[in-house]
């Protein structure tokens, strides 16, 4: 018997309040049934309906009663029938009775699998609870759930609860609703189980938990508050990426009739001498790795390499507390992780909810030092934040996440918005139409569910993938089906939504009118090159295309500049630090520009290239305010100053002066140490 494996049984509601429903139904237990196919092939699963005109079901037929209860499928190892079954969903003609469905359920597990596998039993119920159930024969209906509740727990059984309370045509009586929540969830309180309600087509689908997965502890051991100081917990993956299951190569090579063929394909390398005329293989013990460090390539061993490694000791360790304001949502990294005290252990239990309780009321966070398993080649420094858990039978708990080191984080400077040209910014009236617009999209409405929550909203590229693997294995040359329905409502905006707020989108529309620039685009950046910038840019910075219109959301030119040449050298320039195919572009473009302004002065007869020269250095000035580059400017316009000074070039410097030329300050870029009433104090400080 496979370790994982799981047995289920799908109760679905058939009755006329869910035949609306129906066709999400059915998607939804077609896709369970296909995830289990790829990762879980030995599980096994029934599937009963109830609010069927006829009956079928063994209870019925060894004690009476539970009518209207239809075994469509007894429980059986998941293959490509089961997929056909969920699609194929009676539709019902009576109400149903999902206490007795639990029942015949709970019949089928026992009388299967008696008191094998425990834990590894699960009723999954899909209803809306809309209809009364049936009086038992003794005691209450609490009585009743109760002792179901208690057999469930006893015979190691789980049950989740999806109740779709969508528009539905027949509304009963609140107190009818109220009832049957309040028997739900008595199971939660007596066994393992889940309640979701769900009003969208959108959150069924993703309500159903369709891959079964064990958990898996991250590491067991102390969290070490002081040397005297431990409390023993275990650690746990709270959120982890689904990816893509594993698409193995596969090899049509071996004979149909040959039943013991694996298919698998073998891959070795080879790795051969390019040097002299003949081509050698060269063998492993040959062969060694190497680190480019400037123009040279370092070898390093293996045994080098594992000696460098830092080779620190499990543990997990708390560095100290801070505000909870002081580590930003954006800092975290990777995947989440829960820490919880060792279940068995009772005083780790009242450690941890003690320590969480103090960190939620003081609004403290920890910095913890990870190694997560012996060996462990890293260090992991994150922050643990308090989980107070409002049930009482849930303990506190703590959320873990991985924190950058300086290595890790990427600060990059752009111009403020505020420094752009009052003609570029939003008037009032755009400003309104634009928070209108937000208002109009937001998710979580007054009143009603909420859109798109995470825990109910499937990846619909896996979604989809897995629909089409369903298709392939009927139909080898079956086409990638369109995106469904229901999934489209994750990807794209709610047509309803966008037809019940078309006057908000046609104001701001009109308030952001887009014209098609039929001319060659340029990028933002490009934009904000020509527009003025500095103290000298009623003289010199003016651009030829100041006064044309220009497009913000444009695109730079196919061409791409690798070196700054001698006739058009402002625009290579702009070109070559507009482009981000590599970081090193924008200190290329800048050194390149700053040994052309040099050649430009030293080369020149009579200040004849004075006006190139200047033009080259007002170009480098904008292009180093934009990439917030500061000192880069700064400190070659001393550079040069010196330079004029020595080699007799006084008339350039005097040139410079005449055009108003500048510091950048601190004002235009935060990492400048010029201040404004020190701008010009170059050229000033020369003509005294």
């Amino acid at each position: 018997m496979a370790r994982n494996k799981e047995a289920l049984i799908l109760l679905i509601d058939v009755g006329p309040s869910m035949h609306s429903v129906l066709p999400e139904v059915q998607k939804v237990c077609s896709l369970l049934i296909q995830k289990k196919l790829v990762f879980n092939k030995y599980d096994e699963v029934g599937i009963v309906v109830f609010g069927t005109k006829d009956t079928n079901n063994d209870l019925m037929k060894e004690v009476g009663g539970y009518e209207h209860i239809t075994v469509l499928q007894p429980i059986k190892v998941v293959d490509g029938d089961l997929v056909d079954v969920t699609h194929q969903l009676p539709q019902g003609t009576v109400p149903g009775d999902f206490m007795d469905a639990i029942v015949v359920g709970m019949d089928m597990l026992i009388k299967k699998y008696q008191d094998t596998i425990k834990g590894k039993k699960r009723i999954c119920l899909i209803t809306n609870a809309m209809y009364p159930i049936k009086d038992p024969y003794e005691g209450t209906k609490e009585d009743q759930v109760y002792t179901i509740a208690e057999q469930m727990a006893a015979h190691g059984m789980k049950i989740d609860c999806i109740i779709y309370r969508g528009h539905q045509k027949q509304e009963p009586h609140n107190t009818t609703i109220e009832e049957n929540d309040m028997l739900l969830s008595i199971f939660s309180k007596k066994t393992k189980a889940k309640a979701v309600h769900v009003e969208s087509s959108t959150s069924l689908l993703g309500a159903l938990r369709t891959r079964n997965l064990a958990p898996v502890t991250t590491f067991r051991g102390d969290l070490e508050l002081s040397p005297t100081c431990k409390i023993k917990v275990w650690v746990y993956k709270k959120t982890s990426e689904e990816k893509f299951p594993t698409l193995k190569k596969y090899s049509d090579k071996a004979p149909s009739t040959d039943k013991f063929a694996t298919h698998e394909i073998k891959i070795d390398y080879e790795y051969k001498s390019i040097q002299g005329p003949n081509t050698v293989v060269i063998p492993p013990e040959q062969r060694i790795k190497g680190y480019r460090y400037g123009p040279q390539v370092i070898p390093i061993s293996s045994a080098e390499f594992d000696a460098t490694k830092f080779k620190p000791e499990k543990g997990v360790k708390l560095l100290g507390f801070t505000n909870a304001s002081n580590i930003m949502r954006h800092y975290y990294m990777k995947d989440v992780n829960i820490i919880i005290a060792d279940p068995g252990n009772k005083k780790a239990i009242l450690a941890v909810s003690a320590l969480a309780r103090a960190m939620k009321e003081t609004n403290k966070v920890g910095i913890l030092r990870c190694v997560w398993r012996q060996g462990q080649a890293n260090v992991v420094i994150g922050v643990l934040t308090p989980n107070v858990s409002d049930k009482d039978n849930i303990a506190d708990s703590f959320y873990f996440n991985v924190l950058p080191f300086a290595e890790d984080v990427r600060e990059f400077q752009f111009p403020s918005f505020s420094n752009l040209p009052k003609s570029i910014q939003p008037n009032e009236e755009q400003q309104k139409a634009a928070d209108k617009l937000v208002m109009m999209m937001d998710l979580a409405p007054a009143g009603k569910e909420e859109a798109l929550r995470p825990e109910f909203t499937p990846n619909p590229v896996l979604e989809r993938f897995y629909h089409h693997l369903e298709l392939k294995s009927k139909n080898p040359d079956a086409a990638v089906p369109p995106l469904d329905s229901t999934l489209k409502r994750i990807t794209e905006p709610d047509p309803e939504v966008i037809s019940q707020n078309k006057l908000i989108i046609d104001e701001f529309c009109k308030n952001f009118e887009l014209k098609e620039n039929p001319k060659l685009k340029k990028s933002a950046r490009r934009l904000l090159r020509d527009q003025k910038s500095g103290s000298f840019e009623g003289q010199v910075g003016k651009s030829k295309t100041e006064d044309k219109p220009t497009n913000l959301v444009g695109s730079t030119s196919g061409v791409k500049v690798e070196t700054i040449g001698d006739v058009t050298a402002v625009q290579d320039f702009e070109a070559m630090i507009s482009r981000r195919d590599s970081p090193e572009w924008v200190s290329k473009a800048i050194f390149g520009m700053k040994n052309k302004i040099f050649d430009l002065v030293e080369n020149s007869c009579e200040g004849d290239n004075y006006a190139k020269a200047l033009e080259c250095l007002v170009a480098l000035r904008k292009g180093c305010v934009i990439e917030q580059e500061p000192k880069q400017f700064n400190n070659f316009l001393r550079h040069i100053y010196r330079f004029c000074q020595e080699k007799n070039l006084k008339r350039f410097c005097e040139f410079l002066a005449s055009k108003d030329v500048t510091f950048i300050t601190k004002t235009e870029a935060e990492d400048s140490d010029i201040a404004e009433r020190d701008a010009r104090s170059l050229f000033v400080k020369g003509e005294t």
